[in-house]
């Protein structure tokens, strides 16, 4: 796997190195030794990460919609429960199928969910290490011996999480050293895509734009 990863990123990078060493905080990352990225950023920008997740979504709806039409179902059968006598033959019969269609429709939902669950899950593995694999292979490379994850997305004041994930950012300060464009460019252009667009619709950065610091936080 992690010759798969390099040979593809090695490629990458002979194949556009121009382009990358025009973004000054590359460069800078590798004049420093130390480089910072947005792994946050990353998965929301990844072109073939998102398209994975929105098919997954997709695919969740249809589960949702299923299972709602067997939860039709059962209601419709103690409607018709209702409506007979109770000690009846015919009201015990229904009853008995009632019991085991409920029985069979947790099941059925407990199955597609972890099914659901344990696929998002890889998905997420697979991509952080292919996230991994291309910020190793760029920093090594680029002679940056330590990358250190940080969050460029400015906290909500209102909101408590925000407050709490900026006062315990690992980062507090890091000048032009951040090299999440050319990651995402790399791991972009290694699934043959163009940039994600970002959440609101707006247009994914390229390599050479300039990202918060997090001292713009």
């Amino acid at each position: 796997m992690r010759t798969l990863f390099a040979a593809a990123f090695a490629a990458l990078l002979l194949a556009a190195p121009a382009a990358w060493a025009q973004n000054a905080a590359g460069a800078n990352a590798s004049k420093h030794g130390i480089g910072v990225v947005d792994i946050s950023y990353i998965f929301k920008n990844h072109a073939k990460f998102r398209a994975t997740m929105d098919g997954m979504q997709g695919e969740m709806k249809q589960i949702e919609t299923q299972l709602e039409g067997d939860r039709k179902a059962i209601m419709g059968s103690e409607e018709q429960l209702r409506a007979l006598k109770p000690g009846a033959p015919e009201y015990s019969t229904l009853d008995d199928q009632i019991t085991q269609q409920k029985a069979q429709f947790q099941l059925k939902m407990t199955r597609l969910r972890k099914d659901f669950l344990e696929r998002e899950a890889k998905v997420y593995y697979d991509t952080f290490q292919e996230v991994d694999q291309a910020i190793a292979y760029y920093a090594k490379n680029r002679q940056i011996g330590l990358v250190l994850r940080f969050n460029g997305e400015a906290p909500d004041p209102n909101v408590r999480e925000d407050i709490l994930r900026a006062i315990n950012k690992p980062v507090v300060y890091q000048d032009q050293i951040d090299i999440t464009p050319d990651v995402l460019a790399m791991l972009n252009a290694r699934a043959g895509g163009q940039a994600a667009q970002p959440a609101g619709g707006a247009v994914a950065p390229p390599a050479t734009a300039t990202r918060p610091t997090a001292r713009q936080q």
